[in-house]
């Protein structure tokens, strides 16, 4: 009864931990929904986007490591209040910024990505103290799955509410959900078992005895972190793993609309169903490779197995794209490609509690900067590929990227401890 008892509290507090990935991804999905209304003068709107995108990932790629040197330093509960509070405020007053004319709206932007980019360092920070190793890769897909459901959530309604209320109420609704979700949170959650008061002694006592212990030394070793291989590989897996990501989050929309003919609100139905793939697949993928560690399967096995899909599955749907002609097909082959990529969550996404529980923060801010440089680079190549090449070209750089991402995580990569 008591194991019963700690397995719901931990649910708990990863089903509080995947509403903030919603909200986060919610906001993010305003950058897709920018492209979505500037349909009419395609050489212009190319570079609006890019500029626009481009200060967004810039300010996002700005404190990912801060995020993750802060987070594990005063608490991933501070680090992430501060996250979204800037955000939602920043989102808040877009409409305002964009009448006051583009310089004004592009700063805005890059405020809202400098608020996102402490998100996921302190999330990971979150999970290291409070998930044990052998429900982590379960725990870290639930809440991450949030980003799916979110993207779910925006896709499906921005449309509507762009066509009934206006541009300016996709984000008011969201700027306002995220201050609400901040106070409830500063209520409701802690950095850590430790200082949480609402839990009870004999779910402290299970928690801290299957997680690290916190110390009062937090200088990061940042020579001992760059000398190790693992380290890197999955610095650079995680950049080959984003640079498809990103192109499929951001452009997606604008591939069905000028490939498939689709218009703005086909479009956002269309989008929605790869998210709804990502969610599910994430969650099975969690608990399929939490279920081989408990039955003896090392960690880096697991790791291995899981990540591995996460880079083959969308690169092989990737190469069928050019081979479909209806909107079925396309849509079938993007939710396949998306599904697939979602066992990343099981695979590069938990391994920075992995190697280094007691830096999860700030190596996830070091990976993430390379993913996030991967989307910003990505999502430049691709408007500059678009106006002389094909989605075909698009989509074999994305290839070319996942397969070698496959031979360096499983060349590089490891499961077990190796900075304490």
């Amino acid at each position: 009864m008591t194991d019963v008892c700690q397995q719901v509290q931990l649910l708990r507090k990863a089903n509080h931990k995947k509403r903030k990935m919603q909200l986060s991804w919610l906001l993010r999905l305003e950058v897709v929904w920018a492209q979505a209304v500037l349909q009419q003068h395609r050489t212009l709107r190319m570079r609006l986007l890019l500029m626009q995108k481009t200060l967004h990932n810039r300010g996002y790629l700005l404190t990912q490591v801060l995020g993750g040197v802060w987070a594990d330093k005063f608490g991933g509960k501070r680090v992430l209040s501060f996250g979204v509070i800037w955000w939602s405020m920043a989102t808040a007053l877009t409409p305002l910024a964009a009448s006051l004319g583009l310089p004004v709206l592009l700063v805005m932007r890059a405020c809202m990505g400098v608020g996102e980019g402490v998100a996921m360092p302190a999330m990971n920070n979150l999970l290291s103290r409070w998930v044990p190793v052998g429900e982590r890769s379960r725990s870290l897909a639930l809440v991450y799955s949030g980003m799916y459901s979110g993207s779910i959530m925006g896709l499906a309604l921005s449309p509507h509410m762009v066509s009934r209320l206006q541009w300016p109420s996709v984000f008011y609704v969201f700027g306002f959900i995220g201050i609400f979700w901040f106070l409830a949170w500063e209520k409701n959650a802690s950095s850590s078992p430790a200082v949480d008061n609402k839990i009870s002694k004999e779910e402290r006592d299970y928690i801290t005895s299957q997680t690290i212990k916190q110390r009062e030394d937090t200088k990061v070793p940042w020579k001992l972190i760059l000398s190790k291989r693992p380290v890197w590989a999955l610095i650079l897996s995680h950049f080959c793993h984003n640079w498809g990501t990103f192109i499929l989050l951001t452009w997606m929309p604008t591939y069905y609309n000028q490939v498939l003919g689709l218009d703005l609100m086909k479009s956002g139905i269309y989008s929605v169903l790869p998210w709804i793939t990502m969610a599910i697949a994430a969650n099975i993928g969690g608990w399929v490779a939490d279920a081989m560690v408990q039955k003896g399967v090392s960690v880096t096995k697991v790791r291995k197995i899981m990540q591995s899909i996460g880079f083959l599955g969308p690169a092989f749907f990737l190469t069928q794209l050019s081979k479909v002609t209806s909107v079925g097909g396309a849509v079938a082959c993007m939710m396949a490609c998306q599904g697939l990529d979602a066992c990343s969550q099981s695979g590069l996404y938990s391994n920075h509690q992995d190697i280094a529980p007691r830096y999860s923060g700030v190596l996830l801010g070091m990976s993430n900067t390379a993913g996030v440089l991967a989307g910003v680079l990505g999502t430049a190549a691709t408007g500059m590929i678009l106006q002389t090449g094909t989605w075909d070209d698009v989509w074999r750089v994305a290839i070319g990227l996942y397969l070698v991402g496959t031979v360096i995580w499983n060349l590089f990569s490891t499961g077990e401890q190796i900075i304490d």
